[in-house]
């Protein structure tokens, strides 16, 4: 506590440089590391879901989420077809 009253009683925080705007919490970077964070976040839920409630075993789910990922893949690579034809 007396560091941090040093720290502004003494001005120091004058000093320090000021985070750079790539790496400040609405910067287009750090937005889209949280947007990962939480996909990251609903893919363990729903994994979680799946092997704990509906009692998929563990490569089952994987299987589910593989399927997945190559049906959007599919479907994003037909509409960027469609939409640049």
């Amino acid at each position: 506590k007396a560091a941090f009253i040093n720290f502004i009683s003494d001005e120091e925080w004058k000093s320090i440089e000021p985070v750079s705007s790539w790496f400040g919490p609405s910067s287009f970077l750090m937005s889209s590391m949280s947007a990962l964070f939480k996909l990251s976040m609903w893919i363990r839920h729903g994994h979680g879901y799946l092997t704990e409630n509906l009692g998929i075993p563990v490569w089952g789910s994987y299987a589910v989420f593989g399927f997945a990922t190559l049906f959007l893949g599919m479907v994003l690579g037909l509409v960027s077809e469609v939409l640049g034809a």
